[in-house]
């Protein structure tokens, strides 16, 4: 049986034990019978503090929608934003209010996605303030083995990548916490409480818990591989399903000839995936209301599939098919264009960039940080 960290907490009650618990968390923060992080640290410690991710720690927040301080109904602990316009830190203020912070939130494995971010930000904070942190690690739900991708540069980070990680980095929440903490030398006190039963060729599918979507973007297992290289399209003008029931799944634009783009790309015969030809009309996000025609993913083998290198194939078969096709403009002035920002380079903007020679180079990259990770290897 897999255990979660929060399954095994009560046998470390003597970290929590007359201190003010901070906690970070979100709607995956849950035992495998589905009780509450929040209330266990509620009903069995002095949880004095809740500071609340992107997506809020209810999970009734969109993505990028900042999150206000307020009271907890259920609780009457107060939740203290980490998703604020002008930070995403721990403040000294916030870090009064308490002894020890612990991170109970499910990662997916995947570079882009924020909440690691939150937490390694609060790992400094702490280590900064003499605070103890802990990590309720969880399982890699694409597995412990598997890298892929190149591996953020300088000078390209930001929310979506803040750390010298592979796209795909095959390592568990408290794994990438004693890494980060060793190789920046923040020294903070950190406790992990570690999985049980999960061993590293182990992907989601395979640990017999419930998929909880970690966002509202994320509503599947199967989402979350195939977002390893179809998030790329965040930063582009190209709707990557958000506003429809596949995000991340399907891929499309006004522009996009449906079947040609299916025949297209069936035609290179990527491992593990077959595309269908679909239609269909986002709700919200980019091209709202309008209609997209695109490829519907499927993955025929979990085993086999590369999914940055799927991603990638289609992003710039895409871009050779339509002259309509263009990446995004930065957010804001003075910013990098959002593709940089993702992939952490400017490599997918560069002129004349060959899809064989990028992936040929991911590969090298994921080799070299697969070996250097192993010494951070929590798990077998």
């Amino acid at each position: 049986m897999v255990l979660n960290g929060i399954d095994s907490i009560l046998n470390y009650r003597h970290l929590f034990e007359g201190k003010r618990v901070g906690l970070i968390t979100a709607p995956t923060g849950l035992t495998r019978d589905f009780e509450s992080t929040i209330t266990i640290l509620h009903e069995n410690f002095q949880l004095a503090a809740m500071f609340s991710p992107e997506h809020g720690v209810r999970g009734d927040l969109d993505a990028g929608a900042l999150v206000d301080t307020y009271i907890d109904p259920f609780t009457g602990v107060p939740v203290y934003s980490l998703y604020r316009k002008d930070s995403k830190r721990l403040t000294a203020e916030m870090l009064e209010e308490v002894d020890i912070v612990v991170y109970d939130i499910q990662d997916v494995g995947v570079r882009y996605y924020t909440f690691i971010y939150t937490m390694l930000y609060a790992l400094e904070d702490c280590a900064k303030a003499g605070i103890p942190f802990v990590v309720l690690d969880r399982v890699n739900p694409l597995n412990g083995t598997n890298v892929e991708g190149n591996v953020l540069k300088d000078g390209f980070k930001s929310f979506v990548g803040n750390y010298e990680l592979a796209v795909r980095y095959g390592l568990t929440a408290g794994e990438v916490a004693t890494m980060a903490n060793d190789q920046m030398s923040w020294n903070a006190t950190l406790h992990i409480v570690r999985l049980e039963g999960w061993e590293r060729s182990m992907s989601f599918p395979q640990t017999g818990l419930i998929w909880v979507h970690p966002s509202l973007g994320m509503p599947r297992y199967e989402t979350a591989l195939l977002y390893v290289g179809t998030c790329l399209f965040e930063g582009t003008n190209c709707s990557e399903g958000r506003g429809t029931t596949f995000p991340f799944e399907m891929i499309g634009a006004p522009y996009i000839n449906a079947q040609q783009l299916a025949d297209e790309l069936n035609a290179k015969g990527l491992a593990g995936v077959r595309f269908r030809p679909v239609h269909f009309k986002p709700n919200a996000s980019k091209h709202s209301g309008e209609i997209c025609g695109g490829v519907q993913i499927y993955i025929t083998n979990i085993e086999a599939i590369k999914p940055l290198d799927v991603g990638v194939t289609m992003l710039f078969t895409i871009r050779d098919l339509y002259e309509q096709f263009s990446f995004l403009p930065p957010v804001k002035e003075g910013s990098r264009p959002f593709i940089d920002l993702l992939g952490g380079d400017n490599i997918y903007r560069r002129e004349h960039v060959q899809v064989q020679e990028l992936l040929e180079q991911f590969v090298e990259e994921s080799n070299q940080f697969a070996q250097m990770k192993q010494q951070y290897h929590l798990y077998k």
